[in-house]
């Protein structure tokens, strides 16, 4: 039963956090915070997001605040460092904002710059973390067929643990994974699940070897579970560069997973400078218990009434949708 919109209001916060490094082409991320009966919720779809998309974030963020979540299964959630697109040199700085963490996610194919540039700073990351770490990398989608090819021949050398969605559409990532199967890179799924009217459509057409799930892109935990469970994919859970509230969503479907063989994405909170609360990875994990922000906290990242306004606006809307039958999980 969908809650109404005055009992989201009424304990809605709005946050900016300023990040540490720009990423995903943004130096703040802004958050909608809410609390229910089971505690806090988030609800931060991106801005450019059109309500359709976004009504499955607030579904999500719902779920999480009103509904008993699905029992963990662990305490402790090992995560990975993220690298943006920055300049090799910059490498270890962003690194020791990761504390323990034995994998890097590092950002490869943006817009203006070169496969010379990911070299570089691939590179970097194998040299700070040695032999031993882990490394995976995400083109988001941007690169073609042949250019994807021509990257993991690139990228070989430097012991790739997986690619995440190097290409756009299913047909090319199975299309990719053709081609790079004897190098024994696997492929990896992220906005063919999360972005799709069918989220089993890349596990159907064998088109990945590994799925990355999001909590609030799907749905709440409970239908990202119900995704695993029909994909039978090996999987990463991830942040959509959540606060900590988002990130403790995440944590909390990272907890529920029969099976975790992965490294999570879910070590984000990293990347900000500061936070509605503490969950920076400690000795290469983070907690899964639930996130309360801190009050003072919010108070100092309060957005402004503007943009306050803004994302009310939003949460109505998307409320709306959601009371159509618009829910997409």
């Amino acid at each position: 039963m969908l809650p109404a919109l005055a009992d989201l209001i009424g304990s809605a916060r709005v946050v900016s956090l300023p990040m540490a490094t720009r990423f995903r082409g943004v130096d703040t991320r802004e958050a909608l915070l809410f609390e229910g009966p089971e505690g806090w919720a988030e609800f931060s779809p991106f801005v450019e997001y059109e309500d359709a998309e976004a009504a499955t974030w607030l579904a999500a963020a719902i779920d999480f605040a009103f509904r008993t979540q699905p029992a963990p299964l662990r305490d402790r959630i090992p995560v990975n460092a993220t690298v943006p697109a920055i300049e090799a040199a910059r490498v270890p700085e962003v690194l020791a904002r990761f504390a323990g963490c034995r994998t890097a996610k590092v950002k490869v194919a943006e817009p203006g710059q070169t496969l010379a540039d990911d070299i570089a700073r691939v590179r970097a990351v194998r040299e700070a973390m040695g032999a031993e770490g882990r490394i995976r990398i995400d083109a988001n989608g941007l690169w073609n067929v042949d250019e994807a090819e021509h990257a993991v021949h690139a990228l070989n050398e430097f012991d790739l643990e997986y690619v995440e969605q190097p290409c756009a559409s299913v047909e090319e990532l199975a299309d990719l994974r053709r081609r790079v199967k004897y190098m024994g890179i696997p492929v990896a799924a992220d906005e063919s699940v999360r972005k799709s009217s069918d989220p089993l459509a890349v596990a159907r057409a064998k088109a990945a070897d590994l799925l990355v799930i999001k909590a609030q892109p799907l749905g709440g935990v409970t239908h990202a579970l119900q995704i695993v469970t029909a994909a039978g994919l090996p999987v990463v859970v991830s942040s959509a560069l959540d606060t900590a509230v988002g990130l403790s969503q995440g944590a909390a479907l990272a907890a529920a997973l029969p099976s975790l063989e992965y490294d999570c994405g879910l070590g984000t909170s990293s990347l900000f400078l500061d936070d509605v609360a503490e969950l920076r990875p400690v000795d290469g994990s983070i907690s899964a218990d639930r996130v309360t922000p801190d009050a003072a906290a919010l108070e100092r990242l309060a957005a402004s009434d503007e943009r306050r306004d803004w994302w009310l606006e939003r949460l109505t809307r998307c409320h709306q949708v959601l009371g159509l039958g618009g829910d997409a999980a």
